[in-house]
């Protein structure tokens, strides 16, 4: 009987996969931190004899090389994906044996070029599960303009011709377990559900219920920004990323930590939002540590800039370093640990107000208010708080010049990114107002405008 595993990560929204035969496995697009994968192989008590990759991912740094020369596994890539290291490629139709398992490639393109799926017979030669990777995923496809521009709607129609393979091919009964689709920006559209069969898929995925042009325009349409450091992440996987390092940083004393801050060093604060506004280090970063940490800092991180943590635990800190490694920021410059006012050491700490939409309304009733909204653009174009400016989170740093003086309310559609804009725009001559609550309560409010003007800055009256 063949089990297959997930292991979830869930602040990337991706999964990994351990399929075996009671002796024999293999892993399929693994994340960075093997660890886990290890630890799962030794409570198993499995051999692992191949690590197989659907793409040459572009959303986290692959465990995969160094998976396969810890276990002495091959390391199956798909063809013609460009990877500089020794592997052993994937072509279509190509098998492969591992114990009772055999696993066929299916050259699937449309999130990447390259991009392979992988079919898994038992011993009798029925298929069993079909790993998607970024093409089949739970009632959507993986996005198709990663690539590049130019590629973009080539491998929109590739996506949908490959979708449809895998449902004409594979049996009904047929498991689908993708490595995106649970969070990830890699998907095209949000998914749904936490598992699926080819059946099922050809009554829900868009890709199999539409006309091939009415897909292609109607995917392309959904297509919004996705995190910055993706285009670090291909270049890394395609190169092969050296062996993790999830050892702590160096730990700073308070008076480096002041020196790195006042040199406009990163300086990343990972406790919780309203700890963070009740006070913090003047000119620090809030990022609070969750399933969004990696992305958002991912996202406004300058890629190579030195970074320090501060965290109230070396736990705390230890898991930021497993989250940023996964996508390949490897480097601390170092973190500081503790009591913030210790860490302070003496230095007055700035600090804001949190509030909520009701909260809003009522600052709104008794005079002018400057509101912020944080969210992307696909979110703001289904409404937004009446007059309220609208910068995205990932623009922020590069437009804070528009955001002008004075009190500023942010929002955005949880509060965890209006969280961060709020760190950014903390500094003197403004005062900010965390909006930590949830999107859906501006309406029960009475501030939401379901046709929000594009970029409106004026006071909300």
């Amino acid at each position: 009987m063949i089990q297959i595993e997930t292991i979830e990560t869930s602040s990337l929204g991706d999964r990994s996969y351990l399929a075996s035969d009671g002796e024999i496995a293999v892993v399929v697009d693994p994340q960075r931190d093997i660890d886990r994968v290890l630890d799962l192989v030794d409570k198993r008590g499995v051999r692992v004899t191949h690590v197989l990759e659907t793409h040459i991912h572009n959303d986290y740094v692959t465990g995969g090389l160094e998976l396969a020369q810890r276990t002495g596994a091959a390391y199956v890539v798909p063809a013609d994906s460009g990877a500089e290291f020794d592997h052993l490629p994937a072509g279509d139709g190509e098998e492969f044996q591992a114990g009772r398992m055999r696993l066929r490639a299916l050259h699937t393109p449309g999130h990447t070029h390259h991009h392979m799926s992988y079919a898994l017979e038992n011993a009798d030669g029925d298929v069993e599960a079909v790993f998607t990777g970024g093409s089949m995923l739970y009632g959507s496809t993986g996005r198709t303009d990663l690539v590049s521009p130019e590629d973009t709607v080539g491998l929109t129609h590739a996506q949908y011709h490959s979708v449809q393979r895998l449902a004409r091919e594979l049996p009904a009964e047929t498991g689908v377990f993708p490595t995106h689709g649970f969070g990830s920006f890699c998907s095209a559209t949000p998914t749904s559900g936490t598992a699926s069969t080819v059946g099922e898929q050809r009554r829900v995925n868009p890709a199999l219920t539409s006309a091939e042009q009415d897909y292609v325009d109607t995917l392309l349409a959904g297509l919004d920004a996705f995190p910055a450091y993706y285009a670090h992440m291909g270049p890394i996987n395609r190169q092969g990323p050296p062996p993790v390092d999830l050892s702590l940083p160096q730990l700073v004393d308070p008076a480096e930590l002041r020196r790195r801050i006042e040199a406009g060093e990163w300086v990343v604060d990972l406790r919780e939002r309203t700890a963070f506004a009740a006070g913090h280090l003047t000119d620090s970063l809030n990022f609070e540590l969750g399933d969004n940490f990696v992305t958002y800092l991912g996202w406004l991180y300058r890629w190579g800039a030195p970074l320090t943590l501060i965290g109230e635990s070396d736990e705390q800190v230890a898991e930021a370093r497993r989250q940023l490694v996964r996508i390949g920021v490897d480097e601390l410059a170092g973190a500081a640990v503790g009591n913030i006012e210790t860490l302070a050491d003496g230095a007055q700490l700035r600090s804001y107000e949190v509030s909520d939409f009701p909260g809003l309304a009522e600052a709104v009733r008794l005079g002018p208010v400057q509101v912020l909204d944080a969210r992307r653009d696909d979110e703001r174009a289904q409404g937004g708080v009446r007059d309220s400016q609208h910068i995205p989170l990932h623009e922020l740093n590069d437009r804070i010049g528009e955001v002008p003086e004075g009190e500023v309310w942010v929002y955005c559609g949880s509060g965890y990114r209006a969280s961060i804009a709020a760190s950014v725009l903390d500094r003197p001559g403004r005062q900010v107002v965390l909006i930590n609550d949830s999107y859906g309560a501006a309406a029960e409010a009475g501030l939401e405008d379901e046709c929000p003007t594009e970029g409106a800055g004026s006071p909300t009256a």
